[in-house]
C-alpha cells in the first residue's frame, strides 16, 4: 500500500499536519505538493490499492476554489482516501464536507477526515507555533487509527463530518502589498501558488490572481510584504473566536 500526501500548503503548516498524521499511518508515501505555478504540477500516479492523504488550508470556511481545481485533473483510480482539512485555531465551517464531497465526487473512497489547526496565515498570534508537539502526536495518534481501519478493524462503511450543504460564500482576501524593503529579489514571483506576482516586477501584485494563501508573505527575506493595517483589523475581529486552543479532530 502506498501513502500520497496530496497537499496545498502556502506557508507550511498544512503540510506539517500531512506529515505528522502520516506518521502515524507509515507505510511508503510519496509527495505531491499542489501550491505550485500550473505549468509546475506534477500529477500523481495512484493506483486502486493505494491510500491519499489530502490536505489543504481553510480560508474562510472554505477550501480555496484553486486547490479543487487542481485536484480534480488527477485520476482516483478508484483509491481510499483521508481528507484534512487545516484551519487557524477559528473553526474549519464547511470545508471538510467540501473536500469530502470533491474527493468522494472523483472517485475517492473516503474512509477518514481530519479537523487540524495550524497557525493562522494572517493573524499569527493564533495558533502560533501549531502544529506543536502535542498536536504531532495526537495527529500520529489519528493516522494509527486511520491504518486500523484501513486494515478492517474499525470504523463503519459510512463517514459523516460536520458542515452545511450549500457551503458558505468564497470570499476573498487582500492581496499583500510590498513596501519599501522590498529589493526585488524575486522570491515571492518564484514561489507564488498563482502567478500573481510578476517576475519582471516583483513589487507588484495581480489583485485579480492573488488567492491570499500569505505565501509571499511568508517567503520575503526581508518582510516586505504584508496586508498593512488590515491584518490588525483581522486580528481584533478574530480575538473572541480564537483565543482559546482548539483541538484537532478525527473522524472515522
Amino acid at each position: 500500500m502506498k501513502i500520497h500526501q496530496i497537499v496545498f500548503s502556502p506557508t507550511g503548516g498544512t503540510e506539517k499536519v500531512c506529515q505528522y498524521l502520516c506518521e502515524g499511518l507509515g507505510g511508503e508515501t510519496v509527495f505531491t505538493d499542489l501550491c505550485l505555478r500550473a505549468d509546475r504540477l506534477q500529477v500523481p500516479s495512484i493506483e486502486a490499492d493505494d491510500v491519499a492523504v489530502i490536505a489543504m488550508p481553510v480560508f474562510a470556511g472554505r477550501v480555496p476554489a484553486v486547490t479543487v481545481e487542481r485536484l480534480r485533473g488527477i485520476d482516483s483510480c478508484g483509491a481510499r482516501c483521508v481528507v484534512v482539512a487545516v484551519y487557524g485555531n477559528r473553526a474549519y465551517d464547511n470545508a471538510l464536507l467540501e473536500m469530502c464531497d470533491v474527493a468522494a465526487g472523483m472517485g475517492f473512497r473516503v474512509v477518514a477526515a481530519v479537523g487540524a489547526v495550524a497557525e493562522h496565515s494572517i493573524a499569527r498570534v493564533y495558533g502560533t507555533g501549531r502544529p506543536d508537539a502535542a498536536d504531532r502526536d495526537e495527529l500520529a495518534g489519528f493516522g494509527r487509527c486511520v491504518r486500523e481501519k484501513l486494515e478492517g478493524a474499525v470504523g463503519p462503511d459510512t463517514l459523516c463530518v460536520p458542515g452545511n450543504r450549500p457551503y458558505r460564500p468564497l470570499q476573498k482576501g487582500p492581496a499583500p502589498q510590498a513596501d519599501g524593503r522590498c529589493t526585488g529579489c524575486g522570491a515571492c514571483s518564484a514561489l507564488c501558488p498563482v502567478g500573481a506576482i510578476p517576475s519582471d516586477n516583483p513589487g507588484g501584485v495581480s489583485e485579480e490572481l492573488c488567492i491570499s494563501c500569505m505565501r509571499c508573505v511568508s517567503v520575503c527575506p526581508n518582510k516586505a510584504r504584508s496586508i498593512g493595517p488590515v491584518e490588525a483589523m483581522v486580528t481584533e475581529r478574530l480575538k473572541p473566536l480564537c483565543t482559546v486552543r482548539k483541538r484537532n479532530e478525527l473522524f472515522v
